[in-house]
C-alpha cells in the first residue's frame, strides 16, 4: 500500500489527557497547541475492521496518527507464523520508524476494529519535525518508550514461567490502555489467545490454562470483545511476586 493509496481510503499510568487518550500516549502528552499542529497535518481517514494499514518490509513512509480504535503490530517469525508485537490505539502514533530512517516497514499494521487517523505523508512529518522542537521532543521520547518497552519485555521474561509473562503482559496493557473500573481496568479489544500466546512467549494450550486460573483465582474475567482485570494490585501480584 503507497502513500496515495492509503490517501484514498486507543505506558506506566491510566491518567487520560486530551479527548480519552491516555497520557503516556504522543497526543496525550503533548500540550495544547503543539498537538492542535500535529492534528493539522495530513488527511482524515477512517479504516474499517481488519485492514492491514502498513505492511511489513514495504518501501512507504507515511505515519499514522492514531484517533481513535485499535490497531495490532505483527511480523513474520522464521517459521511464517504471524508474532504479535504489540497494540496500539487512540493517542499512538504507528509508522514512524520507517519515516525517519527511510527504511521499509519492520512490522505489519492491522486494525482490531474501526479506527480513526491522520495520515501524514513522510515529508509533511519530517517537515513538521524540523519546524517544530515540542512535537520532534515528543516523537523522540515516544520512540524511546517503545524501545525501553521492548528491552524490559525481553529482561521480564528471563526465566519466567508462561503463566507469570501473561500476567506480566495483561498488566501492562491494562495499565496503559484500560479503562478503569474500581480497583481493576477493562480492555476493551478482540485480543485473541493466539495473540496473547505470541505477546507471552507461550503455546495457545498454556495461555489457554493460564487464563482459566486468573478467573478461577477472581484477578480477571472474560467477556465478548473485552477482558476485565478485577484487581490490578492482585495482578501485579501474580506478575511480579518474588521468586
Amino acid at each position: 500500500m503507497g502513500d496515495a493509496g492509503a490517501c484514498r481510503n486507543a505506558r506506566g499510568g491510566r491518567s487520560r489527557a486530551g479527548p480519552g487518550w491516555p497520557a503516556p500516549s504522543l497526543l496525550g502528552g503533548l500540550g495544547g497547541a503543539a498537538r492542535d499542529q500535529l492534528l493539522a497535518l495530513g488527511v482524515h481517514t477512517r479504516y474499517e475492521a481488519g485492514r492491514v494499514l502498513i505492511r511489513e518490509a514495504e518501501p512507504t513512509g507515511f505515519v499514522l496518527v492514531l484517533l481513535g480504535g485499535v490497531v495490532k503490530v505483527t511480523a513474520r517469525t522464521h517459521d511464517g507464523r504471524d508474532a504479535l508485537l504489540a497494540v496500539r490505539m487512540g493517542g499512538d502514533l504507528v509508522g514512524e520508524f520507517a519515516a525517519v530512517d527511510g527504511g521499509p516497514r519492520s512490522a505489519t499494521v492491522t486494525t482490531c476494529g474501526a479506527v480513526a487517523a491522520r495520515l501524514v505523508t513522510r515529508g509533511d512529518f519530517l517537515d513538521c519535525l524540523r519546524r517544530e522542537p515540542r512535537i520532534a521532543h515528543a516523537v523522540n521520547a515516544s520512540i524511546v518508550t517503545k524501545l525501553r518497552a521492548a528491552n524490559r519485555h525481553r529482561v521480564d521474561f528471563a526465566g519466567c514461567d508462561a503463566g507469570t509473562r501473561l500476567a506480566r503482559v495483561l498488566h501492562q496493557i491494562a495499565m496503559t490502555y484500560g479503562e478503569p473500573l474500581g480497583a481493576g481496568a477493562v480492555i476493551r479489544w478482540p485480543l485473541t489467545q493466539p495473540e496473547l500466546a505470541t505477546l507471552s512467549g507461550a503455546a495457545e494450550p498454556t495461555v489457554h490454562k493460564a487464563l482459566r486460573r486468573l478467573r478461577e483465582t477472581g484477578v480477571i474475567s472474560t467477556g465478548y470483545r473485552s477482558i476485565t482485570v478485577e484487581d490490578l494490585a492482585l495482578l501485579r501480584g501474580v506478575a511480579f511476586a518474588a521468586p
